[in-house]
C-alpha cells in the first residue's frame, strides 16, 4: 500500500473539501435507492420497519466472531469509510470519528446527511485514535469497522461494547473493494437488498459516463501522485482496475515496470509518465517531494508528449476528488466519476 493510502486518517482527510453541483442529482438518486429517512438519533426507520423479518447473523472475522441477534438500530463507526457505508444504507450513525477536523464536510457526504435529516453528525475526537469510551456511551447495537487499519489494536476494546463488523482476514484491510465492504456490513445490518441497489446505482453512473464518452475507450493513461518522499506511479500493472479503466482507459506498457512496493519515479525518469493522457495529483501540496510549479516547469516534464499536446491534467485534492479516487466508497464512488469525467474529456481533447 502506498504512503498516500496509509495517510487517509491524517493528512489526506485534512485537505480542504468542496464539491461541484454536478453530483447533486446522482447523490440524491443513490440515497433514494437506499430508502428511508432517519430521526437524526441513529435510528433507521427503514431498518426498524424491517426488524421483524431480521434473522440473526454470525460473522467470523480475523479476531473472533460477531453475533448480531436482533436488527441493529444504533450503529457506531470507526472510520470515514464506515460512516459512508452507514449513510449509504440509510442509517445515521450514533457516533463517528471527527475526520473533518474542522474542515468542511465533503458535499457528497453532506447531501447524504441532509437527505436523512440528520443535522450535524455526532463525532468523537480521533486525534489519539478510536475513542472507546465515547463509543460505549452511545450504546451501539453494532460497530462498523470495515474500513480501518487499526482493528488489530481496536478489536479487543471494541468487541465488549457491541458486535464488531469487520473483515475476515487482516490482509483484507488493504484488499477488499468498497462493494465487498458494503455487502459484508449490509449482511450484518439486514440490508443486503439496499447494498445491491447502491452498487447498481454506482455501476450505472460509470456505465452512463463511459457511453457518453466513447473517445475514452482504449486511450492509455498514467496516474501519478506526488508524495512527500517520491513521485509515485499509481497506475502500475497490478493495480486493480479503478474508475479510469471502467471509463474505458487502459494502462500504458510502462505500467509493468511498477508495482505497489516499487512505484517511485525519479526526476531523471519522468518520461516513464508519458501516455495518451497523463494525470497528476498533489495531495500534500508544496509538502510533496517536489512542488507543482517545480515539477510542471521541469524541462523533461514539459517535453512529454502528453504535456506538449495538452493531454495533461491535475486531479484536484482540495475538493476531495484525489482522495475519492484513492479511497472509493459507497458515497463517493459515483461522485468521483461525475467530477472526473469532464476533466478527462478535456485531457483527451487536448484542451
Amino acid at each position: 500500500m502506498s504512503t498516500y493510502a496509509r495517510t487517509r486518517s491524517t493528512t489526506a482527510r485534512r485537505l480542504g473539501r468542496t464539491a461541484a453541483a454536478t453530483a447533486a442529482a446522482l447523490s440524491l438518486t443513490l440515497l433514494a435507492a437506499c430508502g428511508g429517512g432517519s430521526d437524526g438519533q441513529g435510528t433507521d426507520k427503514a431498518a426498524s420497519a424491517a426488524g421483524s423479518s431480521f434473522k440473526a447473523v454470525t460473522q467470523k472475522n480475523a479476531w473472533g466472531t460477531a453475533e448480531v441477534k436482533k436488527k441493529p438500530l444504533k450503529v457506531a463507526t470507526v472510520s470515514d469509510g464506515d460512516t459512508s457505508i452507514a449513510l449509504a444504507l440509510g442509517i445515521v450513525p450514533v457516533i463517528t470519528p471527527d475526520v473533518e477536523d474542522g474542515s468542511p464536510v465533503p458535499q457528497f457526504k453532506q447531501r447524504a446527511v441532509d437527505a436523512l435529516r440528520a443535522g450535524k453528525l455526532k463525532t468523537y475526537d480521533d486525534t489519539d485514535g478510536t475513542a472507546y469510551e465515547a463509543i460505549a456511551a452511545e450504546g451501539p447495537d453494532v460497530i462498523l469497522g470495515m474500513n480501518t487499519w487499526e482493528m488489530d489494536k481496536d478489536y479487543a476494546k471494541l468487541s465488549p461494547i457491541a458486535p464488531v463488523i469487520t473483515y475476515t482476514d487482516k490482509g483484507q484491510a488493504n484488499t477488499l473493494t468498497w462493494q465487498e465492504r458494503l455487502r459484508r456490513a449490509a449482511q450484518a445490518l439486514g440490508l443486503e437488498a439496499k447494498a445491491e441497489e447502491v452498487i447498481a446505482a454506482n455501476d450505472k453512473a460509470v456505465a452512463d459516463a463511459a457511453a457518453a464518452h466513447p473517445e475514452f475507450k482504449g486511450k492509455q493513461y498514467t496516474y501519478a501522485v506526488v508524495h512527500p518522499e517520491q513521485i509515485s506511479f499509481m497506475s502500475y500493472a497490478a493495480q486493480d482496475p479503478g474508475v479510469f479503466e471502467k471509463l474505458g482507459f487502459v494502462k500504458t506498457d510502462r505500467a509493468k515496470n511498477y508495482a505497489p512496493d516499487k512505484n517511485g519515479v525519479s526526476m531523471e525518469n519522468l518520461d516513464q509518465l508519458d501516455a495518451d493522457v497523463l494525470l497528476l495529483t498533489y495531495p500534500f501540496g508544496d509538502r510533496g517531494v517536489i512542488s507543482p510549479a517545480e515539477l510542471e516547469g521541469n524541462k523533461l516534464f514539459q517535453s512529454l508528449n502528453a504535456v506538449k499536446g495538452k493531454h495533461f491534467a491535475v486531479v484536484p485534492s482540495a475538493n476531495n476528488l484525489a482522495s475519492a479516487i484513492a479511497y472509493p466508497d459507497a458515497l463517493n464512488a459515483a461522485w468521483a466519476t461525475e467530477q472526473l469525467t469532464p476533466l478527462l474529456a478535456k485531457a483527451v481533447a487536448g484542451q
